[in-house]
């Protein structure tokens, strides 16, 4: 008797936990993995995603996988540990973010098989996951990273081919950066195929990884001085020609970054 009494709550809560988990499963976003939620850990390696610029936004991703031959506008290309100094910080503490920033960047431009100039002037771009907040209070310390069709300056991911390894050694349009608008600024990125008004051209290399912000104004005037020249060599040094810059700021510089871009107007 004592058994049975002790088993009946048993199979209740197992009832009531079942039920919790469904309900559960059930508040989730379509297209969302329940597995890959809190998943402790580190996700799989080469894996594809339909993502969309809503998910490359967030800190955390469970969107499930799809096959690399179907439709899919992520593929992850790098998967590794944080180290042990990083192991103990705030789950959104900037260290991450420029622990990350090298790692993905640099393989980011090994898997394209582009310099670090080309990798800025791609409309392909990447997007880093660390886990959930629940994963990270269980000690999961991942990181992954995505190389995504677009990023937060085109109207939406476009879907990758089946392989990406290796796709900008002889780059086609399809794939480098171009914007539409009468300036760089605000303009909508676009890839270099459709019809459009700017061309990423070059970039220029403002410091090193241990040297400091140099300031907005230096920042600046560096970049536009150094992309008059470099956009007119680009077109020919023509009598008159209009160029324009993209310049980034102290978050991004300690995220990691340390080049502008220079952009030619021309249609073609």
């Amino acid at each position: 008797m004592s058994r049975l009494l002790r088993c009946v709550p048993a199979a209740v809560a197992a009832l009531a936990l079942a039920a919790v988990l469904a309900g559960c499963t059930e508040d989730l976003a379509p297209g969302v993995d329940p597995a890959q939620v809190d998943a402790v850990e580190a996700p799989e390696l080469g894996a594809c995603r339909v993502l969309t610029l809503d998910d490359i936004a967030q800190p955390s991703n469970a969107t499930k996988v799809v096959d690399c031959t179907d439709p899919h506008t992520a593929m992850t290309y790098a998967v590794g540990s944080l180290p042990e100094e990083l192991e103990d910080v705030a789950y959104d503490a900037d260290e991450l973010g420029a622990f990350v920033f090298e790692r993905c960047t640099t393989k980011f431009a090994k898997l394209l098989g582009a310099d670090e100039s080309l990798a800025m002037r791609t409309v392909l771009t990447w997007a880093w996951f660390r886990p959930s907040e629940n994963a990270w209070d269980e000690g999961a310390r991942w990181y992954r990273c995505d190389v995504v069709g677009g990023g937060d300056q085109t109207q939406e991911l476009v879907d990758l081919p089946a392989d990406v390894k290796g796709l900008m050694r002889r780059p086609d349009d399809q794939w480098l950066v171009c914007a539409a608008g009468p300036t760089v600024a605000g303009s909508v990125k676009i890839p270099c195929s459709e019809a459009h008004d700017w061309r990423a051209v070059s970039t220029i290399k403002l410091g090193e990884p241990e040297d400091p912000y140099p300031g907005d104004r230096v920042s600046e005037v560096t970049t536009r001085d150094y992309c008059s020249k470099s956009v007119g060599a680009w077109l020919g040094y023509p009598v008159d020609y209009d160029y324009g810059f993209t310049w980034f700021h102290e978050p991004e510089w300690v995220a990691g970054n340390r080049r502008s871009v220079c952009w030619a107007k021309t249609s073609q």
